[in-house]
């Protein structure tokens, strides 16, 4: 199995299929947009499908696939059912803002995908017209119902909690939460790639669990093995809450992934600017031990920890270029 410098163990690959999106995030995408990458720039299903083999070799047994949007790919389904076949990748995962997942969800599930992650930030359609741009508030909804009816071993998500913006609707996002077996989580706003950041913005999980737990009743379940979520069972009830705390809870000391961007590098870390070519080799027709040394190599530059609890962050990709 991948091991960096500091002992840690790597068997999670985030690939990013696409650094286009249908949606305008205010966290994500600067009001100007971002220079999109050239269609030869980006990787091929069959690029993809080469590198994810080379690293299940070296250990790599769970994939989750992001963009930018993952379902505005062209043929994604085909990409599902060619990861799926891998010998030894035991989970296939999907991020997606769910606009266009109502249509696919069924399909996706049968070609391969066990678990998807849904991002919808507001409950109110007003308000997600302007944190997106986008009046397709009622699409991504429609979205995560659907994926729920689909038959996913696991349904998820996930809300970026930022202060000023949303954070009114936490309880909101309790309620809605209380009769879906669903993993409801609460991410910390990250300093990665955008201007927009302000400390002013970040919301403390901490005290987004004191103000639920003072209406809702919940309890603290055992973390899971390498788990980035600190998790808690809503009390009569399927869901559960799971909190994010990049700032106020390094989780570093556990971290198990790398990543994939749309454009061929390889990332150790996400809020780091270090990240390695493997588009080149795999172009170049090499494999085996040199699509390795490109995998040894991103775990060398794998740092201990980011430093992104003191708003410092040396990334130089947007959240939509890296795949969060």
């Amino acid at each position: 199995m991948l091991s960096d410098q500091f002992g840690r163990k790597v068997n999670y690959l985030r690939v990013s299929v696409t650094d286009r999106c249908n949606l305008r995030c205010c966290y994500c995408i600067p009001p100007d947009g971002v220079s999109l990458k050239k269609h030869q720039d980006i990787l091929t299903f069959e690029e993809i499908e080469t590198i994810v083999r080379a690293g299940v070799e070296l250990g790599i047994n769970k994939v989750r696939l992001t963009g930018g949007e993952p379902l505005l790919r062209k043929g994604f389904p085909d990409l599902v059912r060619k990861l799926a076949a891998i010998e030894g990748l035991k989970d296939l995962a999907l991020t997606t803002n769910g606009v266009l997942l109502g249509p696919m969800a069924t399909e996706l599930k049968e070609a391969g995908i066990k678990r998807v992650n849904v991002s919808l930030d507001t409950l109110r359609p007003e308000r997600f017209k302007r944190m997106t741009g986008s009046d397709q508030w009622q699409q991504a909804k429609e979205g995560f119902e659907k994926a729920l009816t689909a038959g996913f071993e696991q349904v998820k998500l996930n809300v970026v909690a930022i202060a000023g913006y949303n954070d009114d609707e936490v309880e909101d996002f309790v309620k809605y939460a209380m009769d879906k077996p669903i993993q409801l989580r609460f991410i910390e706003f990250m300093p990665v790639g955008n201007k927009f950041w302000e400390k002013d913005k970040h919301l403390n999980s901490k005290k987004l669990i004191e103000r639920i737990s003072s209406t809702t009743t919940i309890v603290s379940l055992p973390p899971l093995k390498n788990t980035i979520t600190e998790e808690y069972q809503i009390v009569d009830s399927p869901a559960t809450l799971g909190f994010i705390s990049p700032l106020s809870h390094s989780f570093c000391r556990g971290c198990n992934r790398l990543r994939l961007t749309a454009d061929g590098f390889l990332k150790p870390c996400l809020a780091s600017k270090h990240e390695v070519n493997i588009k080149f080799p795999v172009r170049a027709g090499h494999a085996g031990n040199e699509l390795r040394r490109v995998f040894y190599e991103a775990m060398r530059l794998k740092p201990r920890a980011h430093k992104m609890d003191q708003g410092a962050c040396d990334n130089t990709r947007h959240m939509a270029e890296v795949g969060g």
